[in-house]
């Protein structure tokens, strides 16, 4: 009876754990609105900017709701006047102009503060000490890594989905440091990808014959293993368009430089 006891207590408990471990990640999720978290300065900027423009449809959608049920307890027809119509508000001057200047203010409002996070998120110095050049074609990747000259190029092959899982991710792998700024320049071999790696909050389309289709990231001190694929239809085996990023320390980035440079992965 007491081992009985004992094991209730030890279920109980690992569901309450569980439970409570489940709640603080749905938790974390909700405070970043869906979005997963991200591992570079810019996504701060993004999720700032997300969660903005939630609040703000929120509180749209509340005021709009709350119009509505007030039009409809407050002036609708009267029972005890069928022919009676309730109270019109055409032609009515301050209204109109509400309903004109209320819509250009929020406008104004979210293209101001879109145009100011775009710029940052998209501004390029060109002084990043990682640069990594990047290369869609159907249906992978091929990654070629700069790091104070010398080179690492990852490329490979449409993946095996069956075998894709979160200890072994399919595709090439793009090998980062953390903490450090990485520019990125995107160039297609045949049709449009979109390059996209969900941990950025973040994805950039790639175009054949375009060189000018560059952006940077700065990493921030999260090492990991991190999913990417293609975010844009682009044939048969598009699903299979995989590859990860892995974030490593620099020091490990650095021997990982000195052992792979002038080799093709």
């Amino acid at each position: 009876m007491a081992r009985r006891r004992l094991t209730g207590v030890v279920a109980v408990g690992l569901v309450l754990a569980s439970a409570t471990a489940c709640s603080s990640e749905a938790a974390d999720q909700w405070r970043r609105g869906g979005m997963p978290e991200g591992i570079t300065q810019q996504s701060t900027i993004i999720q700032t900017a997300w969660i903005g423009a939630w609040i703000a449809a929120l509180a749209t959608g509340v005021v709009v709701w709350g119009l509505i049920l007030w039009a409809v307890a407050f002036h609708r027809k009267k029972k005890n006047s069928p022919d009676r119509l309730p109270p019109q508000v055409r032609y009515n001057l301050p209204i109109e102009i509400l309903y004109t200047v209320v819509p250009v203010i929020m406008v104004a409002v979210f293209f101001y503060f879109t145009a100011r996070d775009e710029t940052e998120i998209m501004k390029v110095d060109g002084n990043a000490p990682v640069k990594v050049a990047v290369e869609g074609y159907q249906w992978s990747w091929r990654f070629t890594t700069d790091f104070q000259g010398q080179k690492v190029v990852t490329a490979g092959v449409p993946v095996d989905l069956s075998k894709q899982n979160v200890q072994t991710p399919q595709g090439p792998q793009l090998v980062l440091p953390e903490n450090t700024k990485i520019q990125f320049d995107l160039h297609s071999a045949d049709v449009i990808h979109s390059f996209w790696v969900p941990a950025f909050l973040f994805k950039e389309d790639v175009f054949p014959g375009n060189v000018h289709n560059k952006f940077e990231i700065t990493t921030l001190n999260k090492t990991g293993v991190f999913f990417g694929r293609c975010a844009e239809l682009c044939g048969v085996d598009h699903s299979r368009m995989l590859f990860s990023v892995k974030l490593v320390p620099q020091a490990e980035f650095d021997q990982y430089i000195k052992t792979q440079a002038g080799s093709a992965q």
